[in-house]
């Protein structure tokens, strides 16, 4: 055999030895984004770009895919994007996605991960997730909790409408602001047995402490920093996002103590088995000794401070864009509000129990969360186990990225997918729902490790759009369009204030102020 041979069989036996063929079973991985720089990936697409992360990662998935491979620095992730997929994640590998990843703010604002909304998919996870869905957010406790919603929103209501009346007229309300507050305050009844009237300096100062700290905790909480991306340079806080979790981990921390502190020193005096209605933290009190290693006092701060950031944020935010998108299709508002009318009538103030009648507002929410997801990218996951996913092989430890923002704005389910159209939920698609059951609609995620909170967003939206839009006319200053631009955080809110122009629709006598009334109801 002469030299040229020689070097060709060895040439074959390296490519051999390299690239082994298929064996029966395995399949290929999928195609890698390009643009990945040596060391740190894709992570400049993290917040580098310029552009929204879901919007970047849409480009990509028209280019690569419905399904596509990125990595975060050391850690390889598969993003999917269309709605076959995301069927086959939550149902056939709903187990293997069902974990999270650790990461830096994680693990610092929620307690070393005490949080079940940011653990390991576990016994902790499943005994927590359990306790709370049955003792918070389940239909039973929903609906006893019924009238709490229904008095909060009403009195934030007739707050607007006094300093309407202080004005006289011509009164310009910040809608995120006051949607905020409302929301806040509602899940701070049922968590904490607690709310801020806001009757007082210092009752104003709390509630604007308390709201900056919340919003602060839920934003930080969707930051990627270096050091969980390049473990090696964790050492490194080149934004000074870690000292700012830090900060806000002490000040979440003082707020929450200070709550648990109260319920402790009620149920050592007795006062708490006086009380007509438990709230959470007393619910947990009772329920917990300490589980997986955590003591019970940090398992209820790290649980409340979540659920309540996480309430406060996600319903805020959609009522926030519902609200967006009504000022910028005025047909639709009217339609809204005459809805309002005939349902529900101006005799009265519109409840909890009219919403199943809204069935056009209903349609108009689901809209807002289909083209603006509070939570575009739902929580991180990844695989705890090899699966076969589209065809593809996935390794055990890889990142599991779903864009719900794309996936809802498949030209091949949605017709004029850009558009805002409520009515596409009332013919076309008025069988499809939120609550993850119909994968092309997922804006609170789906499978085990979907947000629990689903039922109390939905009724907490609704109720808080359904009583504002009876009881005001509104319009925006100058009757300008609503700037939409977008700020990204873990979820993804108005980046400028939405303030509107107010003016009653209602009788004087309903939006008047009863102080007896409104302070018996708490």
């Amino acid at each position: 055999m002469d030299a040229a041979a020689l070097a060709v069989v060895g040439i074959l036996l390296l490519i051999c030895y390299f690239i082994k063929p298929a064996t029966p079973g395995s399949a290929c991985k999928p195609p890698e984004a390009g643009g990945g720089w040596p060391l740190i990936g894709h992570l400049h697409l993290f917040g580098g770009s310029g552009q929204p992360l879901h919007e970047t990662l849409g480009a990509l998935a028209d280019k690569y895919g419905p399904i596509f491979s990125i990595r975060i620095g050391v850690h390889p992730a598969v993003v999917v994007s269309s709605w076959e997929l995301a069927k086959e994640c939550f149902t056939t590998h709903d187990v293997a996605l069902s974990s999270r990843p650790k990461f830096t703010a994680a693990k610092l604002l929620t307690y070393d991960y005490a949080s079940f909304a940011f653990a390991a998919y576990g016994d902790f996870w499943r005994e927590m997730h359990k306790i709370t869905v049955s003792e918070l957010l389940s239909a039973r406790r929903l609906e006893l909790l019924q009238g709490i919603r229904d008095s909060e929103v009403q009195s934030a209501l007739k707050e607007v409408y006094r300093a309407w009346e202080e004005k006289r007229g011509g009164l310009v309300v910040e809608m995120k602001q006051w949607f905020g507050d409302t929301s806040l305050n509602v899940i701070l009844w049922m968590v904490a047995g607690t709310r801020y009237c806001v009757s007082s300096v210092d009752d104003e100062e709390k509630v604007r402490r308390v709201r900056k700290v919340m919003r602060e905790f839920f934003h930080l909480l969707g930051l990627l920093v270096v050091g969980d991306a390049i473990p090696f340079l964790g050492w490194l806080d080149l934004g000074g996002e870690v000292k700012r979790m830090k900060k806000t981990a002490i000040e979440m921390d003082i707020i929450v103590s200070e709550w648990l502190e109260e319920h402790r020193q009620r149920r050592e005096s007795g006062e708490s088995e006086t009380k007509t209605e438990q709230d959470f933290i007393d619910v947990l009190l009772s329920a917990l000794d300490g589980l997986d290693g955590y003591d019970a006092g940090t398992v209820i701060k790290a649980t409340c401070s979540t659920l309540i950031a996480a309430a406060t944020d996600t319903t805020s935010v959609t009522m926030t864009w519902a609200l967006s998108l009504l000022l910028n299709n005025r047909n639709v508002l009217r339609k809204v509000q005459d809805e309002l009318d005939v349902q529900v009538g101006k005799e009265r103030l519109v409840n909890e129990s009219d919403i199943n009648k809204l069935v056009y507002l209903q349609a108009v929410v689901k809209e807002t969360m289909r083209l603006y997801p509070a939570s575009p990218l739902p929580g991180p996951r990844e695989f705890t186990k090899d699966c076969t996913l589209g065809g593809y092989h996935i390794q055990a430890g890889t990142r599991f990225i779903l864009n719900a923002w794309k996936l809802q704005r498949d030209p091949g389910v949605w017709p004029d997918p850009l558009e805002f159209q409520p009515e596409k939920f009332l013919t076309t698609h008025k069988d499809v729902d939120v609550k993850g059951k119909h994968f092309e609609l997922l804006p609170f995620g789906a499978g085990r490790r979907s947000c629990p909170g689903i039922s109390f967003g939905l009724q907490m939206t609704l109720l808080a759009l359904a009583t504002f839009l009876q009881a005001f006319e509104i319009t925006t200053p100058n009757n300008a369009q609503v700037d939409m631009s977008v700020t990204v955080g873990l979820t993804v809110i108005k980046t400028t204030p939405l303030e509107v122009l107010v003016k009653p629709r209602l009788p004087y006598q309903l939006l008047s102020m009863d102080e007896t009334k409104e302070n018996s109801a708490h």
